[in-house]
């Protein structure tokens, strides 16, 4: 019997974590896009812009990671979803200054690799990269052993996207008053505010992520692990539509409703002298957020600023083109409502 590698004995198994990343050439297949250069395993992931379709290109980046909805994951051992989340999340944001996504890259960091674990998680960032256009050109996994609990790790995502710069999105300069607030439907939570909702439900209702509540399709767990909706290739199919160069622009901006909730994410795109009205009861309300509304014993006026409430992408459009805009999200299949209005202000959101 061959001795045991002192790093592997240390807690670090490099042969393993090689064994397992030679499985990476099929899983990132699928998300492979003109201007990918190399291969994943490199020192650096090398991706040439085409500068013919952006002749004044701004690249647009973000990074992000998924929070305590990690913490669900590890109770249910389900990981699946978690690459995909953070995708998604990492898109819409770029996606509000009306950037495409170009490339991701991930970064896992774990006490001890468990090889299905790994597949799961990047095979969840393939499936979200594939889904939005983006290349998944590369990512560091880590293993520190004492540094995270047993089966426990974290993950974080850098994304890069690219808009022409007449084409960039600015609410500060575009919004006005009169402008209609369209509301585009989330599925759930997303990947903000678990930290309270795990206190509600977990601490508070003494539930467990497989308990089911009356309302719910199907388990706690299920429910708070629901994908983050990508509103990426819905907002660039908008874009093409009703910003076309040469007329006025439809959409004025657009507010990515996460970490914050509405009091903090619309004034990112209000000019100084514009508020945001948001009128309660426009939209549907999903069960768990009423759930949470219910028996929380939260503020009402706190769940607003910490969930999205049902609604992961605001529009702010032109009055004369809302309704247009309206028609068009829902025929992309995404439920979506006019939910308020921009009126003279100090550059705040109010929820009425």
């Amino acid at each position: 019997m061959s001795k045991q590698k002192a790093y592997a004995a240390a807690g670090v198994d490099i042969d393993l974590g090689n064994r397992v990343k030679a499985t990476l050439p099929d899983l990132l297949a699928s998300t492979r896009r003109p201007g990918v250069l190399g291969k994943v395993g490199g020192f650096g992931g090398l991706f040439a812009l085409d500068t013919r379709r952006h002749p004044r290109p701004v690249l647009v980046s973000s990074v992000d990671g998924v929070g305590t909805k990690l913490k669900i994951a590890f109770a249910m051992d389900r990981h699946d979803t978690i690459g995909e989340d953070l995708v998604n999340h990492c898109v819409n944001d770029i996606a509000v200054l009306g950037a495409e996504p170009l490339f991701f890259l991930d970064y896992l960091g774990t006490g001890k690799l468990e090889p299905h674990v790994f597949t799961e998680i990047i095979a969840g960032f393939a499936r979200g990269c594939a889904a939005n256009g983006c290349a998944l050109v590369g990512g560091e996994t880590a293993q520190m052993p004492g540094f995270y609990q047993a089966g426990e790790y974290d993950v974080s995502g850098t994304i890069v996207g690219v808009v022409d710069r007449s084409k960039m999105l600015n609410g500060q300069k575009n919004v006005k008053r009169g402008d209609a607030l369209i509301g585009i439907a989330s599925s759930g939570l997303h990947t903000n505010g678990y930290s309270l909702a795990r206190k509600i439900l977990f601490e508070k209702l003494r539930l467990k992520p497989s308990s089911r509540v009356p309302g719910l399709a199907g388990s706690i767990g299920d429910e708070l692990l629901k994908v983050h909706v990508s509103y990426g290739p819905l907002v660039q199919s908008l874009l093409r539509k009703f910003n076309r160069p040469g007329k006025p622009a439809a959409i004025r901006a657009l507010a990515h409703i996460t970490g914050g909730g509405f009091i903090d994410n619309l004034p990112r795109v209000l000019p100084a002298k514009c508020d945001a009205i948001i009128r309660k009861g426009t939209w549907d309300k999903l069960p768990l957020f009423e759930l949470l509304r219910e028996r929380g014993g939260v503020d009402e006026a706190e769940l607003y600023q910490v969930f999205n409430m049902g609604v992961g992408m605001t529009v702010v459009a032109a009055p004369d083109q809302s309704d247009a805009l309206l028609r068009a999200i829902r025929k992309a299949g995404f439920k979506a409502w006019t939910i308020g209005e921009v009126v003279a202000g100090t550059g705040i959101c109010q929820v009425v």
